[in-house]
C-alpha cells in the first residue's frame, strides 16, 4: 500500500479550520494529527499555505453517456470534474437509453467502472409508465430517484399526478425533482412566440421559464411529499420565493424535504444574458439579481442544503442556434469550485460553509459510506487548493468534450492544485496524472 504524507496543510472540515498533517495509506485516510513523522512513507507533500478539503460530491451532473456521447462522456467529464476538485458525482437518467430500467442502470455502472476518474453513482429515472421498475430495481445500485416535473433534455416529463403520488409512496429513497410548471411555461412561450415569432431573444428566457413556473411546481412537490411522507430533494432552486418553502431550524439528518442550488444561479443573473446569450441558457432559467442574492442568503442560513453544478454539456454549435432551437444547459464541473472559492474571497460565503454544502451534506443526504469528510478510516478523496493562485479560464485549458465554458475569459481568485481519488493523485498542477480509478459509491441503507 502506498503511503502519502501531506504536511502542514490547512484543513477545512466539520466547521473547523486548523493546520494538520494527514497520512494516506492505500485508499484511505490513515491518520490526521498536528504532527506526523516522515518515516516509511512513499511520498511527502509539503502543503504549507495550501488548504485541504474533502472532495466535492456533486449530486447533479449530466455526463451524456450512453447515447449523447458527442456532447460528453463519462471519461471526459469525470476528468474535468477531478480537475475541478469534484471527486464523486451522481449522474442523471436522461441519457439514451434513459436510466429507467435495471438493465440501463447496469449499463451505466459498467461504463463508469472502466472509464470514470471520479467516484460515481446514478439516479434512477421515473416516468409516467415505469412504476414497476421503480419498485423492483436494486436500491443499492443507485443514489436515489430523479423525476422531471418540468421538461428538459430527454423528454422524461412526469405530469400525471396520480402516478407521481404512487411513486412518492413506493420508495424510501431520496426523490430528486426538477420543478417547473409546464402549463405556465407553455402559456408564457405562446405569448412570446406571438410577440417575436421564431426570433425570441434569450433575454426573455427568465420570463418564459418564470418565477411562477418554478414556485408552483416546487410548492406542489413539497405538498405531495408532506402528504406521502416521501424523502424529497428539490434540485436547482432559482428564485427568491422558492427559498421560503424550506426550513433551516432542524439538522439535515432530520429533514424530510431538502433543497439544492447550483453555482450558475449564484454566479450569473439576468444582466449576463446580454454578454453570454444562449451560453447561460439553463432550465430553470437564470433570473434576477434579487433572486441571486436570496439564493446566497438561503445557502448561508441553511434553508438550502446542497451545492451542485447541474453540469450539462451541449455542443458549441448547438448553443449558437436561435433561442427556440438551442438546448438548455452548460458545462460546469471543472470551474464550480474555483468559482465558489472566488465568491469566498469576495466575502459571500465561508470556506467552512462551502465544504459543508458541497462535501459533507451530499454524503449525509444520500447516506454515502465513508466519503465527504476528512476522517481517519474514510476514503482519501481530497483536494488541495491555493487561495492565492489566480486562474484564468482559457480555451485550451478546458477539459470538457464540448470544448467551451460559460466562464471563458474569467479569472478566478483561487485554484485547485491537487485532487486525490481513493488515495491516488489524479490531478496535479494542471495535468491528469492517473488512469481511471473511480469506485461506485456505496450507501448506509437497510
Amino acid at each position: 500500500m502506498e503511503k502519502i504524507l501531506i504536511k502542514n496543510a490547512i484543513l477545512v472540515n466539520e466547521n473547523k479550520i486548523s493546520q494538520k498533517d494527514l497520512l494516506i495509506k492505500g485508499e484511505y485516510i490513515f491518520k490526521i494529527n498536528d504532527f506526523i513523522e516522515e518515516v516509511n512513507v512513499d511520498k511527502i507533500i509539503d502543503a504549507k499555505g495550501l488548504h485541504l478539503i474533502p472532495g466535492w460530491i456533486d449530486d447533479q451532473v449530466h455526463f451524456r453517456e450512453p447515447g449523447l456521447a458527442h456532447k460528453g462522456n463519462i471519461s471526459s467529464e469525470s476528468k474535468a470534474a477531478v480537475a475541478g476538485g469534484i471527486t464523486s458525482y451522481i449522474e442523471m437518467p436522461n441519457t439514451l437509453p434513459q436510466t429507467t430500467t435495471a438493465e440501463a442502470l447496469d449499463e451505466k455502472i459498467d461504463i463508469a467502472s472502466k472509464n470514470s476518474f471520479a467516484n460515481y453513482s446514478f439516479l434512477f429515472g421515473g416516468t409516467n409508465h415505469n412504476l414497476d421498475d421503480i419498485k423492483n430495481f436494486d436500491k443499492k445500485k443507485a443514489a436515489g430517484l430523479k423525476l422531471f416535473l418540468g421538461s428538459s433534455t430527454g423528454n422524461m416529463l412526469v405530469d400525471d399526478l396520480d402516478v407521481l403520488r404512487e411513486i412518492f409512496l413506493a420508495t424510501d429513497l431520496p426523490i430528486a425533482v426538477h420543478c417547473e410548471d409546464e402549463d405556465v411555461i407553455r402559456e408564457n412561450l405562446k405569448k412570446y412566440k406571438n410577440l417575436y415569432g421564431k426570433d425570441i431573444p434569450v433575454q426573455e428566457h427568465a420570463k418564459i421559464r418564470s418565477e411562477k413556473a418554478c414556485y408552483l411546481s416546487s410548492k406542489k412537490a413539497i405538498a405531495l411529499a408532506k402528504e406521502t411522507g416521501a424523502r424529497l430533494h428539490v434540485f436547482h432552486l432559482s428564485t427568491a420565493i422558492e427559498t421560503k418553502l424550506f426550513e433551516n431550524n432542524i439538522p439535515l439528518e432530520e429533514k424530510k424535504i431538502t433543497s439544492e442550488v447550483c453555482v450558475h444561479h449564484l454566479w450569473f443573473s439576468e444582466k449576463d444574458y446580454n454578454d453570454k446569450g444562449n451560453f447561460i441558457k439553463w432550465n430553470p432559467s437564470i433570473k434576477k439579481h434579487t433572486d441571486q442574492l436570496a439564493l446566497w442568503e438561503a445557502l448561508n442560513d441553511d434553508r438550502i442544503d446542497i451545492l451542485a453544478t447541474d453540469h450539462a454539456p451541449h455542443m458549441e454549435s448547438e448553443k449558437k442556434l436561435d433561442y427556440l432551437s438551442c438546448p438548455s444547459g452548460g458545462p460546469m464541473v471543472q470551474h464550480a469550485l474555483p468559482a465558489m472559492l472566488t465568491a469566498h474571497k469576495k466575502g459571500k460565503i465561508s470556506l467552512e460553509k462551502i465544504v459543508e454544502k458541497a462535501c459533507h451534506n451530499p454524503a449525509k443526504l444520500f447516506k454515502i459510506k465513508k466519503r465527504g469528510f476528512l476522517r481517519e478510516g474514510y476514503f482519501a478523496d481530497l483536494v488541495l487548493i491555493d487561495l492565492e493562485k489566480k486562474n484564468k479560464v482559457l480555451k485550451d485549458s478546458i477539459l470538457y468534450l464540448c470544448g467551451w465554458s460559460p466562464f471563458e475569459g474569467i479569472t478566478f481568485d483561487a485554484s485547485v492544485i491537487n485532487t486525490f481519488v481513493n488515495g491516488r493523485i489524479v490531478y496535479d498542477f494542471g495535468k491528469i496524472v492517473s488512469k481511471p480509478c473511480g469506485k461506485r459509491l456505496e450507501f448506509d441503507r437497510n
